[in-house]
This record gives C-alpha cells, structure tokens and sequence, in this order.
C-alpha cells in the first residue's frame, strides 16, 4: 500500500503544480483562510484515489465536509488528508507547500506521506517500516534522530507565514536555550525535525488535525527504536489542535507557554 499512496501523493502534487505558473486565483473559505483550484484538483484526485485503493475505509479532508462526531467516532481507522498543506506559501511561490495523507487507527497516526511537489522530495513514516526521505533521483534514506530532552541547547522550526518573536523567551523560561531558527513553511517543519536538521518545533498557534497528520506520522517513526513521544491525537470530537511541541521526549504544556 505504501507505494500506491506514495504515487498518489506525487500525481496529486502534479495536479497542484499545473497551476503553479499561472496567476493564482485566490478565494477564501468561512474562516478566511486561501482556497485555490490546485487545492480542490488535488482534493479530488486523492480522495478519488482512496476510494479505490481502500473502499471501505473513511476519509476526512480538509477541503470536505466533516462527518459529525456521532458518526465517526465510531471509526477505528480513517484517512486524514490535507491536500494541500501551506496554501500561502503556494501563493507566495516559494516552494514550501506539500501534498498530506495518514492514515489513523486507535487515535494515532500509523502512516503518513508527505509530499513537496516543487521539490520532489517524499517523505513517509509508518509504524511498521519507520521513516524515510524519498529524494527526486530515487534515492531512498532512512531517518533516525534523537529526541531533544530539557534542559538544553536546541535548534527550533520556526513558520514563515506565521511568525512569532515570543518563541525564543518562552522557551528560555523552561530551560531550552534557542541557539538556531531554521525557517520553513507547511508540515515540511515536521520533516526537518524528523531529518536532524532541527531539534524542536514549537507550534504556539493553531493547526487542525489535517495539518499535521501525515507529518506527525513522519515524525514519530524516525527513530530505530519504535516510537518517539509526539502530544496529538486524532479525531477529537473538535479537530483543532492544541498548541504543541514536536521534537521534546515529554509533555510541555504549550498552552500554558
């Protein structure tokens, strides 16, 4: 199933970057976050896709309606898909923008594809085979990275789209020391603390659960030895997220930061 879900991640990224050339058109849904058509093209070509690969298993995308809770919280297993992660990055044009898929069982994530279309770069995790980067060559990379323990010295992930200067105090305040900001956009975050490239992302803001989904997955299996610490859950009666720190081998309370 991998490798189907993996092509399906790729051929919805080149359906999205069909319109990444052209004038963006630009819409905006009753939250007032971006909407464009790569963001619908790519919704409907994955969630066609699942049908296929997996029929009888459910599907929840961000650009679909949300089954009521009275309903899916019956589900022991569902598909989470953000199909197109950063959509402001997608209009800014700086690359920074990825195609989403988990799968959910139990709560948790147990397998996810992240995929950078302008960069052709895979990643996926899963519970049974661990995490790996996909680079465009083919090149296929085990990720394994520690987990960051306090008090210390870290490098964070920091959004380029919602940026926050408070970041760095209130990480000194409960003994993490900032010594590095490496900026990126979507659930790439996830992936570069998965890779080693950063030790911590601390998301101080809201996300919903298909933004992080597929990365958290990424995360949690980039290790030799089952399963790293990660707070989300999943199909919570509410699919917002609580603030959150990815990266750390305990609970912080981000909420409370």
């Amino acid at each position: 199933m991998t490798d189907k879900i993996i092509g399906l991640a790729k051929e919805a990224g080149a359906k999205i970057l069909e319109y990444y050339s052209d004038e963006i058109e630009v819409t905006h849904k009753g939250d007032d976050s971006p909407l464009t058509k790569a963001d619908l093209a790519a919704h409907h070509h994955i969630v066609a896709g699942l049908k296929t690969i997996t029929p009888d298993i459910p599907i929840i995308s961000e650009e679909s309606g949300v089954p009521d809770y009275s309903e899916r919280k019956e589900w022991t297993k569902f598909w989470m898909v953000d199909p197109l992660d950063g959509t402001k990055e997608f209009i800014k044009k700086n690359g920074e923008f990825t195609v989403n898929i988990a799968l959910i069982e139990n709560g948790k994530p147990v397998f996810g594809v992240v995929y950078v279309p302008a960069m052709d770069i895979t990643y996926f995790g899963s519970v049974d085979e661990g995490t790996y980067k996909i680079d465009g060559d083919g090149t296929k990379t085990r990720l394994i990275s520690p987990e960051f323990k306090k008090p210390g010295k870290a490098r964070i992930v920091v959004s380029r789209s919602h940026g926050d200067d408070t970041t760095r105090k209130k990480l000194q305040d409960i003994g993490i020391e900032v010594t590095e900001e490496v900026p990126s956009g979507s659930s790439i975050k996830f992936c570069l603390v998965a890779e080693g490239k950063a030790d911590l992302y601390p998301r101080l803001g809201p996300t919903m659960e298909w933004d992080t989904a597929a990365a958290d997955a990424v995360y949690r299996y980039s290790t030799d030895s089952g399963e790293k610490y990660s707070p989300l859950t999943y199909n919570k009666e509410n699919l917002l997220n609580p603030f959150f720190m990815i990266g750390i081998d305990e609970f912080i309370d981000a909420q409370s930061l």
